[in-house]
């Protein structure tokens, strides 16, 4: 929506500009496309990033809408499911149409199956891009689903490609930004919005016992099998427990293959959460990819550094030998792991400067980011 001058700086005073610099117009009515809700017991980083923006922007006078798969809940803003986990992919546009109609912006999520929103959506669009899933596909439907895999993985790309050849595509890290690159997405038409995180509560008490935490959806990319392998080799040389946080398919898998001292907690509160990230003397993050891997940053506002792989996303939040240890192999996992196991001093270094790096990223600014892209993408919408 436009913004007006104030009274007192009208035209035709000596000391005012004859013409005044036009604002950027704010879409006013904003409409999300997401797999997920937050309430979803599926739900991830990327629901958290959608309820976050949604609510920021709600705040700030927009009307948000999201229309999604699965399970809601009340918000502050309009939550509209539009049917099952997949069958939503299929009436997300008579959703649309049905339950919101005249929008000014569209917002795409896509987390590899694509609404295709730009090739029934008249007005702007906007894609949000957590990461380019390319070889998650296999990791998702190897053996005799492989040509599910290889269709998926075409789908996808050509939706980033193809049907959004128009929009502004919004990437969360440079690791999703060079990803979008790499499949031929122009460089002038992807923006990059980091994830914000909470301020943290107060401090609950470090673990006197060795105390080591992972924490996410139990998928396959996330690889907590080759965390529970490397636990083996770790056990031995620092003691303390393992402890998974979160659930999902791999569970019951990940429950057998698990030796002594390791844990799964399932679904936890966000105050048992903060417990948790406050007590560990590492956050451990084996997954093979990430957008950005929030649970970096939240870790980090407890300075409680992070031992992940350098992949992309996690290369984004961690600063390898500054707020964690970036591994190249599951050899030098193991050996951060040991070393910072039994260095109580840096971990303490490594600790401040995760916090004093996540203070940069908080929850408002993400808003206000990601609130220029979205009036930049109407500003440049060409019928």
């Amino acid at each position: 929506m436009p913004q007006h001058v104030p009274s007192p700086l009208r035209t035709g005073h000596p000391w005012v500009p004859q013409s005044l610099p036009a604002l950027p117009p704010q879409p006013r009515r904003i409409v999300f496309l997401a797999h997920r809700d937050l309430d979803n017991p599926a739900a991830g980083g990327s629901e958290l990033l959608v309820d976050r923006l949604a609510e920021g922007l709600t705040a700030l006078g927009h009307q948000v809408t999201l229309i999604c798969g699965g399970p809601a809940a009340f918000r502050d803003y309009r939550v509209v499911s539009a049917g099952g986990e997949f069958g939503h992919y299929l009436r997300a546009r008579s959703a649309f149409a049905r339950q919101v109609g005249e929008t000014d912006l569209l917002v795409e999520v896509c987390n590899g199956m694509p609404y295709l929103a730009p090739l029934w959506h008249r007005g702007p669009t906007l894609c949000l891009v957590n990461h380019v899933h390319s070889d998650l596909w296999k990791m998702r439907f190897g053996g005799p689903l492989l040509p599910a895999a290889r269709i998926g993985r075409r789908l996808e790309q050509w939706a980033l490609t193809g049907a959004q050849h128009r929009s502004l595509l919004v990437a969360v890290s440079p690791s999703t930004a060079h990803a979008l690159r790499a499949i031929g997405v122009s460089r002038d038409r992807i923006r990059v919005v980091h994830n914000g995180v909470e301020e943290p509560g107060p401090r609950a008490e470090r673990s006197p016992e060795p105390l080591f935490v992972a924490v996410g959806r139990l998928v396959e990319y996330k690889r907590i099998d080759l965390l529970l392998r490397l636990w083996e080799r770790v056990r031995p040389v620092t003691g303390g427990r393992l402890v998974i946080v979160g659930d999902g398919p791999e569970r019951d898998r990940l429950t057998q293959l698990a030796g002594p001292g390791v844990e799964f907690t399932g679904h936890v509160s966000e105050a048992e959460k903060h417990r948790l990230l406050c007590a560990a003397w590492l956050l451990l993050h084996p997954s093979a990819v990430e957008g950005w891997g929030l649970v970096v940053t939240e870790a980090a506002t407890r300075e409680t550094p992070t031992v992940a792989f350098d992949v992309p996303g996690l290369r984004d939040s961690v600063v390898d030998g500054e707020t964690g240890v970036l591994a190249h192999g599951e050899s030098s996992f193991a050996a951060a792991w040991c070393t910072l196991a039994l260095s109580g001093r840096r971990r303490e270094v490594m600790g401040k400067a995760a916090r004093d790096r996540a203070a940069r990223y908080r929850w408002h600014r993400t808003v206000r980011q990601f609130r220029a892209v979205a009036a930049e993408a109407v500003r440049g919408f060409a019928p």
